[in-house]
């Protein structure tokens, strides 16, 4: 199948490791111009090596803290300056602290609050001229399977995903008449470091092994294992390619069939 991704201008966010990096190599595979962006510029230096050695494509590296508005607009005109306009835009970061309720003050609600819906917000309205200059664009946002099912002590992801998703779902509707499709994936037990922290941070709460942690976690996934960042990266490419011209405003669980929700 060809993607139509040849030539065209993606901008991956928070992509210097984990999904983002992963979205971002399926697309250098697929022949795009790519940009990534990441706060730490040592991790997104190595990167950026990373998918020229694996790929055989060179792409873009831009520094970028997604809480910083005036970095998000450098680095969205950067990806446009370096891919000729923009096709395609990924929006990404890093997931809020973990725990419940009572834990959480003022100041970690207006922290997850600015990170998950207020820098994914900025981000769409910074590419937006971009991608309707590019005739109709694509958008793809990593979120989390808790906006179909609440995960356990992660109160501030569950909220704030779930607003980016209504956010989404509204924008789906507002911008297909000009031909930019917006959809986002839902990752579940997927290989990363942020797993391997939250298993750290549940086992010691429970007094117990982080192997348990995760062997619960597992009998709990039909496909019997964690998902690899290469499968995530593949949907999300299929979702922001040009060969998907009809679905806008869904949310692709890519989970091995854990969520029970229909």
């Amino acid at each position: 199948m060809d993607l139509g991704l040849t030539g065209k201008s993606v901008f991956v966010a928070a992509a210097s490791k984990g999904l983002g990096l992963a979205t971002a190599l399926e697309f250098a595979r697929e022949g795009a111009k790519v940009t990534i962006a990441s706060r730490n510029l040592e991790q997104l230096e190595a990167a950026r090596r990373t998918i020229a050695e694996a790929t055989g494509h060179e792409v873009a590296a831009v520094q970028m803290d997604v809480n910083r508005p005036e970095e998000i607009g450098r680095a969205i005109e950067a990806a446009a300056e370096y891919g000729g306009g923009l096709d395609v835009l990924v929006t990404n970061a890093g997931g809020p602290p973990g725990g419940g309720f009572e834990e959480m003050i003022d100041a970690d609600w207006n922290g997850g609050y600015e990170l998950t819906l207020m820098g994914t917000v900025r981000m769409i309205r910074e590419a937006l001229p971009y991608l309707r200059s590019s005739g109709g664009g694509r958008i793809v946002g990593v979120s989390s399977v808790s906006i179909k099912q609440p995960i356990g002590g992660l109160i501030l992801s569950n909220v704030f995903r779930a607003g980016v998703s209504a956010l989404f779902k509204t924008l789906a509707a507002e911008l297909a008449p000009e031909g930019i499709l917006i959809n986002s994936l839902a990752p579940g037990r997927i290989s990363t470091d942020r797993i391997l922290q939250l298993d750290g941070k549940r086992a010691d709460a429970r007094g117990i092994s982080r192997e348990q942690v995760e062997q619960e976690a597992l009998a709990q996934i039909p496909a019997g294992r964690s998902g690899t960042p290469e499968e995530f990266g593949k949907a999300a490419v299929f979702l922001g390619s040009f060969a998907n011209t009809y679905i806008t405003g869904q949310s692709l669980l890519i989970d091995g069939g854990m969520v029970k929700s229909l």
